[in-house]
């Protein structure tokens, strides 16, 4: 399927094509291939940053795959269960239809964290640090993977007459007018979300599961916002609630308050906070400089320079004295004068 998207405000135009290339009667779709491209990247970074965690990447590949299992799981039965309507208890083989769509973020992370996590825990790796490293994997992956609503014309909210308002002919079925790009916005605030908390954890991170416990933070508070200008949203079927809105804020509460309880926690098995390296052996101590004493502010000096600063001023003063060779004979005989 084809889109022409717009952001009539700014003047651009697109034309989209769900479909990347076919094989025969097979369609690789433009969405899976984003998904793949932004797993891959953090697949990358998690391998070049796995050594300063102190993390064995081969083992934690294990840990990946199954979590990258886990999470297909999860986010379609998040998806399925939370599906308005009996289309899927009418006929459950649809179920396993994911090349149509339906899948859910917060059951994708709730079933990579679950199953990654028990693979961690098995391979004996450092699963506080295991969730450090992946909460910024899921930042790279989310924020690449936006695009692919972008692609398919989902994920976007309601009216707005800001600059940025995007039109297209699938927001013309639920929305009149220009609509707030979604996808864009949790893009944007995915990857800005990667770099603070990549540089916090390389200069930072005082223990491990700091950097987890903020990216709970951030990306809760940005979803719970995100989420409420949504027109697609899972909602409960008992309440008129947005689930992601709600997994949002009380993910978001829980987290603050563990890293208000742990604020004094300094344990780390990797990078993170010099100071904090330093105490539990991670790096030798900074050398520190040596105070011999001696102040050249207060007139203070080493003694061999001391020693040739006196010689200058023993060379100054005989070349004054052959300058005037009377002089000092001359303010005898004028003093022995006086005296008489």
């Amino acid at each position: 399927m084809t889109h022409q998207v717009e952001f009539p405000k700014l003047g651009l135009s697109f034309t989209v094509n769900e479909t990347a290339f076919s094989i025969g009667s097979f369609e690789v779709k433009w969405y899976g291939i984003i998904i793949a491209v932004g797993f891959l990247l953090a697949l990358i970074y998690a391998a070049r940053s796995s050594k300063k965690m102190n993390i064995d990447f081969d083992k934690l590949f294990d840990a990946v795959i199954v979590g990258l299992i886990g999470s297909v799981i999860c986010a379609r039965l998040f998806y399925v269960v939370f599906y308005p309507g009996d289309k899927y208890w009418k006929n459950p083989l649809e179920i396993l239809n994911i090349h149509s769509g339906g899948l859910a973020i917060y059951g994708g992370i709730i079933g990579a964290l679950v199953f990654g996590g028990i693979v961690a825990k098995i391979r004996k790796l450092n699963v506080p640090a295991v969730l450090d490293l992946a909460s910024l994997g899921f930042l790279i992956g989310q924020g690449i993977g936006r695009w692919g609503n972008f692609v398919n014309q989902e994920a976007f909210g309601t009216a707005t007459d800001l600059p940025w308002g995007m039109y297209s002919d699938n927001t013309a079925l639920e929305v009149v007018g220009n609509v707030h790009p979604c996808f864009l916005y949790e893009s944007i605030l995915c990857l800005l979300g990667f770099v603070l908390l990549h540089f916090f954890t390389r200069k930072y991170r005082r223990y491990d599961g700091q950097t987890f416990l903020l990216y709970i933070v951030w990306y809760g508070v940005c979803r719970y916002f995100i989420e409420g200008l949504r027109t697609d949203s899972l909602l409960m079927h008992s309440a008129d609630f947005r689930i992601s809105q709600v997994l949002a804020a009380l993910s978001a509460a829980v987290a603050v308050i563990l890293l208000i309880v742990f604020r004094r926690r300094t344990s780390l098995s990797g990078c993170g906070s010099r100071k904090v390296m330093e105490a539990v052996g991670l790096v030798q101590p900074e050398p520190a400089e040596e105070d011999d004493g001696v102040s050249t502010i207060f007139g203070d000096l080493p003694p061999e320079e001391e020693q040739a600063e006196q010689e200058q001023e023993e060379e100054e003063s005989a070349g004054k004295r052959e300058e005037n060779p009377g002089s000092d004979n001359g303010g005898v005989e004028k003093e022995k004068e006086e005296t008489e």
